[in-house]
Order: C-alpha cells, then sequence, then structure tokens
C-alpha cells in the first residue's frame, strides 16, 4: 500500500510544480509559498479531524517534537527556495535538480540513520544524478 501513496504522492507533486509555475506569475514566491502554506495547513487540520487523530497530540514525545519541528523548518526552507527557482527557471529544469532529493536522502539515510547502500540503490543514485544532469545541461 506503501508504493501507491508514494506513487500518488510524486502524481502530486508534479501537479504542484506545474500549478506552481503557472500561479506564481507575477506574484512574489515568498508569499506564494505562504499562501500555499495556509492551504497545506488547512488540509492537513481537516485530515487530523477526519481520522480523529487529534486526540495522539499529547501523546507525543519531545525527541518527536523536536524533530518534527525541524522536519517543519526543512520543509518551509525547501518551499521558500523551490518557489523562487520555479519563479526565476524553468519547470523542465528546476524539478530535476529538486530531485536530487532522492539521492541526498540515500546518502543522508546511509550516515545518520545506518540504513544500507546496495548495489541497486548506488546505480539509481548514479542514474538519478547523471538524468539530472543531462536534463539541465
Amino acid at each position: 500500500m506503501w508504493a501507491v501513496f508514494a506513487l500518488l504522492s510524486a502524481i502530486f507533486a508534479a501537479l504542484t510544480s506545474i500549478l506552481a509555475k503557472v500561479g506564481i506569475e507575477g506574484v512574489n514566491s515568498n508569499l506564494a509559498t505562504a499562501i500555499r502554506t495556509v492551504v497545506v495547513v488547512g488540509m492537513s487540520w481537516i485530515m487530523v479531524f477526519i481520522t480523529n487523530a487529534q486526540s495522539g497530540l499529547t501523546d507525543i514525545s519531545r525527541k518527536s517534537w523536536l524533530f518534527l519541528v525541524l522536519s517543519g523548518l526543512a520543509t518551509g526552507a525547501s518551499w521558500l527556495c523551490y518557489y523562487r527557482a520555479l519563479q526565476l527557471g524553468e519547470a523542465s529544469k528546476v524539478v530535476p535538480i529538486d530531485k536530487l532529493s532522492v539521492v541526498i536522502t540515500l546518502v543522508l539515510a546511509f550516515v545518520f540513520l545506518h540504513e544500507k547502500f546496495t548495489p541497486k540503490s548506488l546505480i539509481g543514485c548514479f542514474l538519478i544524478g547523471a538524468g539530472t544532469l543531462i536534463m539541465v545541461l
């Protein structure tokens, strides 16, 4: 089931890029990011209440709070940079560079989470990196 959600995530991320590129025309990229963020926050809280997950709020540990807040800060920084890049560049060039996050994530997972690099993941990293260079140059 995770693969279905991952595929849906990729589809929605692709739509995000196209819709954002059209939407930020003539709009400050930081303002556009703030508008997008308000929509995401609202949608997230709606899902929390639909799934009745709000009761778990008090059960979250300090460590989880810390890392969720740090993750939120990283997401915000990513979105601000992404929207500015989309405003300045072509979506067909910005998006492949953004997807280098896959390679960076694999490296960080290896270093910090002690996940293993496999021949398959190494080949995948190389292909993503090479594909990004081919698309951007």
